[in-house]
């Protein structure tokens, strides 16, 4: 951290913050959370505490003419033994809504799994200090775009001009959730994740849900959902629930009108797109549970499921999508704000021939982009249920 001391300090509020549900005070400052503390406290498992606490979307907004500014945080890394040391998460600083600079925080906290026995140790750091300098000396919006697979302790912003709070641009709010796809596994920075730039692309406020191995249906995030103010919605579905295998069709389906019908209580006539599974070819006819390989030394992921018990209920990425559309199909009889988008028409064959999966389940960033492009199209353009003629319907 420096000690510059023509730099103004200005506390780290939750006013400063877009994309987070809640924040937590900490020894050290303040921690986005993307799930409210009541959803927290009825979280089963470690993967999900993770998932929600690392900032993807989640963004330190402000108006100011400073041309150095300098952000204070601890961030907890991730590790996978035996694996090479990720890189040092990346902090985006938009200026306008455009890339400007960028920068890394070295040292802080990491969390070392081992993926055979799903063990964690953590190993304390110091914090460290993301800084910009020579940005344009006018008055501009600022937005620094938190590491997206960090979970990062917000300690201090300084600048070397006064900050004002970010006025309200009049964008439409696009609440999202997915899978570790949404949360933006293999993209390249924050702002490269596929959800932050359709969001850029269509001009709205991303409200990022996504959380890695955790779309699962549960009806904590569904409330969250519910009680979160959005102009519009969509949930990516599936992958997860198969990845996983945790449920079968008997209980998928019913599943999915239960989160569909909360949503709905804090949403009645908001747009709400059901996205199913992009291509995934190791899971579209073998069923889960999906298991690391480090056949190489590198990370992939294969199925371990008998595809012969697709007979039976067990869920594949094809049984899934199947029963999506028939779901939002029986649902729009009473729901004409609900739609459906088949995953492949965002990533689908022709993609993966051109751009497959690095790891076997996740896009690599030039997939990111693609996945991005195409919902921008399906979803934001010409007829898609988010196009900008719709009617702005308030939460």
């Amino acid at each position: 951290m420096t000690a510059d001391h023509h730099l103004i300090t200005t506390p780290v509020t939750d006013g400063l913050l877009r994309g987070a549900l809640d924040v937590e005070r900490t020894a050290h400052g303040l921690l986005p959370h993307r799930l409210p503390a009541r959803a927290r406290r009825q979280i089963p498992d470690e993967q999900l505490t993770l998932a929600e606490a690392q900032p993807s979307g989640v963004r330190v907004v402000f108006r100011s003419r400073a041309t150095t500014v300098e952000l204070d945080t601890l961030p907890t890394k991730r590790a996978y033994r035996g694996l090479p040391a990720p890189a040092d998460g990346v902090y985006d600083l938009l200026v306008d809504s455009r890339l400007a600079a960028q920068a890394t925080v070295t040292g802080g906290n990491l969390r070392i799994m081992d993926m055979a026995t799903q063990s964690v140790e953590v190993r304390e750091g110091p914090p460290g200090t993301a800084r910009f300098t020579g940005l344009p000396a006018h008055d501009k919006d600022v937005e620094i775009w938190l590491p997206h697979t960090e979970v990062t302790e917000l300690i201090a912003l300084r600048t070397d001009a006064p900050v004002e709070p970010l006025p309200d641009r009049g964008r439409r709010v696009w609440l999202h959730h997915g899978s570790s796809i949404s949360h933006g596994s293999n993209a390249a920075h924050p702002t490269a994740t596929w959800p932050a730039l359709a969001a850029a692309r269509s001009g709205v406020e991303l409200v990022n849900m996504g959380f890695g191995g955790s779309a699962l249906l549960d009806p904590f995030t569904a409330r969250a959902m519910r009680d979160t103010p959005a102009d519009l919605i969509s949930v990516k579905l599936g992958i997860n629930i198969v990845n996983g295998d945790v449920m079968r069709l008997r209980a998928f389906v019913p599943a999915v009108h239960g989160f569909l019908d909360t949503i709905r209580e804090g949403h009645p006539a908001t747009p709400l797109l059901v996205v199913s599974p992009i291509l995934c070819p190791v899971q579209e006819d073998t069923p889960g549970p999906l298991m690391p390989d480090f056949d190489g030394g590198t990370l992939r992921f294969k199925a371990t499921g008998d595809p012969a018990e697709r007979a039976t209920g067990r869920l594949t990425l094809t049984v899934i999508r199947e029963a999506l559309a028939r779901i939002v199909d029986e649902r729009r009889a009473d729901d004409p704000y609900l739609h459906h988008l088949d995953g492949r028409d965002l990533y689908g064959e022709k993609d993966y021939a051109e751009l497959p999966l690095p790891d076997a389940i996740h896009p690599g960033p030039e997939g990111h982009q693609r996945i991005a492009e195409n919902f921008a199209r399906l979803a934001f353009g010409g007829d898609g249920p988010f196009r900008h003629d719709l009617f702005r319907h308030e939460a």
